[in-house]
């Protein structure tokens, strides 16, 4: 189906005499109703139809073959009035609405007209067809059209989770699958058959081309072809022509007016049209096949009951994981049960609104990105955290707004990622190289710039717009490149305001820590004069006496017990950089034991809680309080 073939044109081509007489006999009967206004003409007592133009075809689709269809065409007509003193004359057009209806499968034939009036309004289409007859389905509606498709052929999977039998479909469907080697490049998936015909398959052994005779409904499906190399195999494929046999047979039957010789859909692995923004008719049958396909062998209600199911098991058998942290595992179960690919699987569970998947199974650069997550909502699909060494290199270095950032010294280039420096969100691994955190995996749209992903090469424009359709997703084989762009947007700007913040609160630590005078009861002073907090107040927070604060100020010779250093520590809020140096020139000192160790824990992770959990928690773990001076 390589020309574009245009109903509209072959209807006023093939219908011409049809419609031109159908519209004369409305004027002969209706002309003193025409709602025609003329200056020299008051009474329309005649009407001469001259020609017509059709300006528009708008086509509903009909169980099996048939079409109902509306023929909007301009009359040019010459009307009159009968006046006994003198005839006048007008030359006028206007629109007329032909309803007509036909069966594609006896070639229009039984072409029939049902109804003229003078245009008004167009009637609505209950299941319309573009002009090349291929149906109009939005990007919304896919899920109700899958659902159409399945409670019309495979009902059950509608019932509970079901994995798909693609072979039991197509019987159902009437068609039959062979599997053969369409091409010897493997350039060709799989093959439609609309018409009996001679087909030629490739022989591997004998390297050459064989001829064989295929009926009507016969599916060719390679099985070395995989559906975009991994996008599925034979499943994918064979629900694949199952979906342009259902939605395309209507478009084929329109090519086949044009050229009888016509026979078969061909699936293309690469290749496609040259021009990505002129969609063809042979383009939206390949979007609609392929976002059709995984829709209606993972249904949207029974795929969430399974990812869920999946979801809870896991969560049972590693309790406490962040769901990031088993996405990979629930992906790879859902691939298993519905017989899908991986890439497929992570789409829908995208679609079904477990964003996390987004983070998964990524790989650039020939490398495998460790799974992150975000908050909901965060990314849009053309966005991703996530870029290669080559355009992290070229935008940070032609992007202005990009260079002004990393040249601040607030990020590094971590596991893919331009994340803040700073130890919460990067640490490094047993090779002492950097890596991010797992806080900041789980949050990485808290730490990481973000940007904005196109495709810049693809061997196939089908498998471009599924992959750019679905989500911008980047395994290890795919053939298509992205590029990546920095942009400013609102998570960028809380990216870099927090960035700058910490790298503030660390020169701030930097310049706290030169200041810091000699002596414990020196740096103390110092310590609370900067927190900005009184003796009466430290007291209180960290349940200790007025009296036992003055004398840690003002008494060089007085020796407190660690936990009441570790105590003051908490109350003040004190980083662990700070609250180390106080120790270290108090006359105490933190050992390794099992308590002290928990102090450690509590000084690095506990510092901004209240004294009272701090004491709970060394309660519940069998130890005394820090403090209990009132």
């Amino acid at each position: 189906m390589a020309q574009t073939r245009s109903f509209k044109e072959y209807v006023a081509n093939h219908f011409y005499n049809d419609l031109f007489a159908a519209v004369s006999d409305f004027l002969d009967e209706n002309h003193q109703n025409l709602n025609i206004s003329s200056q020299h003409v008051r009474s329309v007592d005649g009407v001469e139809l001259s020609d017509i133009t059709v300006k528009h075809v708008y086509v509903d689709s009909l169980p099996g073959m048939k079409i109902a269809f509306d023929v909007l065409l301009e009359a040019d007509m010459e009307i009159s009035e009968e006046d006994r003193h003198n005839d006048r004359f007008d030359e006028k057009s206007d629109w007329f609405k032909i309803s007509c209806s036909g069966d594609l499968s006896c070639n229009l034939d039984d072409f029939m007209i049902s109804h003229v009036e003078q245009y008004s309004n167009r009637n609505q289409q209950n299941n319309p067809l573009s002009d090349n007859l291929v149906p109009i389905i939005k990007k919304d509606q896919l899920e109700t059209v899958a659902r159409s498709f399945l409670e019309q052929h495979y009902p059950e999977a509608l019932y509970e989770p079901t994995p798909m039998d693609p072979n039991l479909i197509a019987q159902r469907m009437g068609l039959s699958v062979e599997l053969r080697h369409i091409t010897s490049d493997f350039s060709t998936f799989g093959q439609m058959f609309f018409v009996d015909s001679d087909a030629e398959y490739y022989d591997k052994e004998t390297e050459t081309f064989v001829s064989v005779e295929v009926k009507q409904g016969t599916i060719f499906v390679d099985p070395d072809a995989y559906f975009l190399r991994n996008l599925g195999s034979v499943n994918n494929t064979i629900i694949h022509e199952c979906v342009h046999w259902d939605k395309h047979r209507k478009a084929f039957e329109l090519e086949r007016l044009y050229n009888e010789n016509a026979t078969q859909i061909k699936c293309l692995v690469v290749g496609g049209v040259r021009d990505a923004k002129i969609w063809s008719p042979t383009d939206w049958m390949e979007w609609q096949a392929n976002s059709l396909t995984p829709r209606i062998q993972m249904p949207f209600t029974q795929a969430k009951i399974k990812a869920t199911e999946i979801i809870q098991d896991y969560s049972r058998r590693f309790p406490g994981s962040a769901l990031i942290d088993i996405m990979e595992p629930v992906i790879d179960e859902m691939a298993l049960f519905f017989g899908v690919s991986r890439m497929a699987a992570k789409i829908r569970m995208i679609d079904l609104g477990f964003e996390e998947a987004i983070g998964t199974f990524t790989y650039i650069d020939g490398r495998y990105v460790r799974p992150h997550s975000f908050k909901k909502g965060a990314l849009e699909r053309n966005q991703t955290f996530s870029i290669s060494e080559r355009d992290a290199i070229v935008e940070s270095s032609l992007n202005p707004a990009l260079h002004a950032k990393i040249s601040s010294g607030n990020y590094l280039f971590v596991d893919s990622h331009f994340c803040i420096n700073d130890e919460k969100y990067v640490t490094t691994d047993d090779n002492n190289s950097p890596r991010l955190t797992t806080y900041a995996r789980h949050h990485i749209d808290e730490c990481c710039l973000l940007f904005e992903l196109s495709v810049s090469k693809s061997a196939n424009k089908y498998g471009q717009q599924f992959y750019t359709e679905c989500v911008l997703y980047r395994d290890a084989t795919s053939d298509i490149v992205f590029e990546a762009s920095y942009k400013d947007s609102k998570i960028n700007s809380d990216v870099d305001a927090h960035a700058q913040a910490i790298n503030a609160y660390t020169k701030e630590l930097s310049e706290v820590l030169q200041k810091m005078p000699g002596g414990f009861s020196n740096a103390f002073v110092y310590l609370m004069e900067w927190k900005e907090i009184t003796v009466e107040k430290l007291a209180e927070t960290c349940s200790l006496s007025p009296k036992t604060i003055q004398r840690l100020r003002t008494t060089d010779d007085y020796v407190p017990t660690i936990e009441s250093v570790v105590a003051i520590c908490i109350a003040l809020q004190l980083p662990p950089v700070l609250s180390d140096e106080l120790i270290r020139r108090s006359p105490c000192s933190l050992g390794t034991g099992e308590k002290h160790l928990t102090y450690k824990f509590m000084l690095s992770t506990c510092n901004t809680k209240p004294i009272h959990e701090c004491n709970d928690m060394l309660q519940k773990l069998g130890f005394g309080p820090l403090t209990k001076e009132q």
